[in-house]
């Protein structure tokens, strides 16, 4: 318990403020200096004996944000003034043109853009108004990026300081940051922000993990120190012969990327062979960098064997976030292989603060490629949200994620010039990339010469020569064929064209099909067809009944006397405790949707803690899903989804992470009943080398458990090694571990995990 010692806190609040000026690169003026103390007396005045949840003087945050601001990102005297304000006219009784008046307008406008990237994440409001604000924000940011940027140390500090939330608050932001902040971190180019986000949200959704891989990584570091010292020895000798100025040293991989490849790769911690990678920075001019880096790379390769298939060159094609580095993976005098990475202090800088420092960089006048991946990113930002004007805001989230918070890849024109698409994108992507009237009249391409439909997804290096025909038109599947937010926008402009242009033709038509059908041609009705196709709007009612997609014989049914009334059926359902799979197949309409997330509502608030699983569902439907398969002992949560009921996840699911984040303010705390005997599918996966007998061997050893039931085996042998899969019906996880144990014991079994249902 936090133990309150005001002189105390007096003293560390001035250590806390005396840091931020300790932690600029550079010196900086008079005037600076006081708008900084202006702002930190204004910060202690506003949040006066307000205290955050660890019972902290409230005072500590904002001056922990600041201290990021400079230490970590590079930002300069005008972000930390923005900083050290950012809470206040959200929390306190100064309003934003009492900012203006006393920091001036520039100040005012970032604080402002922090304040409305609080409101939308508010857990209190829908996702679609969360993505509509979200939208909103991106206006201001391309004007200003710093406000992300203070944003992103301002949830680096919330996520150091989480342990003193409630458990559901914790999933529920850490979810938020696994999902939005780190990939944002990643995509403007803070790397060590954007690993220790992800570490920080690990420890929350997966504390048993992350526990077991942090205490690992704490043994092996004498070992591991001893085989960085040894391996870097030569390479340093070898360096210095080079009248080379450098520094170099070992780093270990975060824990999420580690347990990343050990869930990819399907291996223990100790088959993690690139645990830690080596780093040399160079300390060279600009003009020279790039010479002295490939100079470093060859001496590295002559020293040790290379893996040709690991060589990265983001030197040559830097990565769109400003990242440029050589990285090559050797195999060390140990037997391991090791990736070393090359970079210049520039490089090195700019890896670590991202954009901020390319920012730094370019106002200096030392940036050798004229626009730098700021500007570029933050144009491309520009051009989708003119494209999507008129887009709904979740889709436009959606392509939001998908082009700027995934991968990218890297392909050639026809004359060898490189273009950047995002990850997955596909032949139809990069015709529109290269021009909307190149992507209307696009049929085909030629992919390394090689001829392919405009569905082809794309690969790095691949070169692209596209072939048109003017007789070509867009269709509604081709959205399923693009990834790119421009692509998408351009479509979706020519279908609404498209729809405009036969709208009386297909009202016309639906007219005459209501009349012969003796249905009147009222706006319900036509709401009723809408809603029964899942059609957008009218106009796209109108267009498909024009182009016969919608028929006389499709509607009719629609408006025939129904003999069971869907709503009473489904509510008495409800409220008798009907099972998942009954509640999966019920028919739903719109009112019957709202009574039950109305009457989901209120029993959650009434009784937190009522949602108890187990075989008596009390009064609460609930659905376990297939994507994580959770059994008894598994750490769970409820999420409320919209329109369906309660989904019960497992805390570390990735589907779970995504609607916590999306939906926080309908997490559920969900709970176990103890000494339940009901049998929950799981699975579990095996392999090793065959011999004769194996398969009943195993057999036996899950069989030694009266209370497991098998549902199916699976397994198959080749050249000497088998693989198998047992899906079977089980009490809780205690069981289900003992089954792994058991059966891990047999001879020639290398390996055994658990399997989610997905994977079957």
């Amino acid at each position: 318990m936090y133990k309150i010692d005001e002189a105390q806190e007096k003293k560390e609040i001035l250590r806390r403020y005396r840091l931020i000026f300790k932690s600029f690169k550079r010196e900086i003026s008079q005037e600076e200096h006081d708008a900084i103390h202006k702002a930190f007396v204004l910060a202690v005045t506003a949040h006066g004996h307000t205290r955050r949840k660890s019972g902290e003087p409230y005072i500590y945050h904002p001056l922990e944000v600041a201290h990021i601001v400079v230490e970590d990102i590079g930002l300069g005297p005008t972000a930390v003034v923005c900083a050290l304000l950012h809470d206040v006219v959200e929390d306190t009784e100064y309003t934003l043109t009492d900012i203006e008046n006393g920091f001036g307008p520039t100040v005012a406008r970032i604080v402002d853009g922090l304040t409305k990237i609080d409101a939308i994440f508010d857990q209190n409001q829908s996702f679609s108004i969360q993505a509509e604000n979200f939208k909103k924000l991106l206006f201001s940011l391309s004007d200003d990026v710093r406000v992300i940027l203070i944003k992103l140390a301002d949830r680096l500090h919330n996520m150091r300081t989480l342990d003193s939330m409630a458990r559901d608050k914790q999933l529920k932001i850490a979810s938020e940051t696994i999902n939005v902040y780190a990939p944002l971190a990643h995509r403007l180019g803070l790397f060590s922000i954007k690993s220790e986000l992800e570490d920080l949200a690990m420890k929350y959704t997966e504390p048993d993990i992350y526990s077991f891989i942090a205490e690992k990584i704490k043994q092996s570091e004498p070992e591991r120190e001893d085989l960085i010292n040894n391996f870097i020895d030569p390479i340093r000798k070898k360096l210095d012969a080079e009248c080379l100025k450098f520094s170099i040293s070992g780093r270990v991989k975060s824990i999420c990327s580690i347990w990343g490849k050990m869930k990819k790769k399907g291996i223990p911690f100790e088959e993690v062979y690139d645990l830690f990678a080596i780093r040399i920075v160079l300390d060279s001019p600009v003009e020279n960098e790039k010479a002295d880096c490939y100079r470093v790379y060859a001496i590295v390769n002559s020293l040790y064997r290379a893996n040709p298939d690991r060589l990265r060159d983001w030197i040559a094609i830097p990565k769109s976030n400003g990242y440029e580095a050589l990285h090559t993976t050797v195999m060390s005098s140990t037997g391991r292989w090791i990736e070393v990475q090359i970079r210049s202090k520039r490089m090195d800088e700019i890896a670590e603060r991202g954009y901020a420092a390319h920012w730094r960089y370019k106002n200096e006048g030392i940036n050798p490629d004229g626009e730098t991946g700021l500007d570029l990113w933050l144009n491309k930002i520009k051009e989708m949200l003119e494209h999507s004007a008129s887009d709904n805001s979740l889709s436009f989230l959606n392509d939001f994620r998908q082009n700027f918070f995934n991968g990218e890849i890297y392909v050639y024109t026809p004359t060898g010039e490189v273009k950047s698409l995002p990850a997955g994108s596909t032949v139809l992507d990069f015709a529109f990339h290269i021009h909307s009237e190149i992507g209307f009249t696009v049929i085909g391409a030629k992919v390394n010469h090689k001829l392919v439909p405009i569905n082809q997804k794309l690969k790095n290096g691949d070169q692209v020569e596209i072939i048109t025909s003017k007789t070509q038109k867009p269709s509604e599947t081709w959205l399923d064929y693009v990834v790119s937010s421009r692509a998408k926008s351009k479509i979706r402009q020519w279908l609404r064209e498209e729809h405009a242009r036969y709208y009386n033709q297909g009202r016309d038509a639906l007219q005459q099909i209501l009349a012969t059908l003796s249905v009147p041609f009222t706006e319900e009705n036509i709401r009723t067809i809408q809603n029964a196709f899942s059609r957008k709007n009218k106009s796209e009612l109108f267009y498909d009944v024009a182009m016969h997609k919608i028929e006389e014989k499709d509607i009719k049914p629609i408006f025939k006397p129904q003999e069971e009334k869907h709503e009473n059926w489904f509510w008495q359902m409800f409220r008798r405790g009907g099972s998942s799979n009954q509640a999966k197949n019920a028919p739903q309409t719109q009112s019957n949707a709202l009574n039950l997330q109305d009457a989901i509502q209120a029993q959650v608030e009434n009784k937190p803690e009522s949602l108890l699983l187990g075989n008596d569902i009390q009064k609460l439907n609930y659905i376990i899903p297939e994507c994580c398969n959770p059994i008894p002992g598994d750490d769970v949560i409820g999420i409320i989804i919209p329109n369906k009921g309660i989904e019960v996840h497992r805390t570390n699911c990735p589907k779970a992470i995504e609607l916590m984040s999306q939906y926080g303010n309908r997490i559920v705390k969900a709970k176990w009943k103890k000494n339940e005997r009901i049998g929950f599918l799981t699975g579990i996966s095996i392999n090793g080398f065959d011999r004769p007998g194996m398969a009943k061997d195993i057999l036996e050893k899950v069989n030694d458990d009266s209370q497991i039931n098998i549902r199916s085996i699976n397994m198959k042998s080749a050249e000497g090694v088998f693989e198998g899969q047992i899906m079977l019906y089980i009490n809780n996880t205690t069981h289900l571990q003992d089954m792994m144990d058991r059966v891990n014991q047999v001879d020639g079994v290398e390996k055994v995990k658990r399997i989610d249902q997905k994977e079957v």
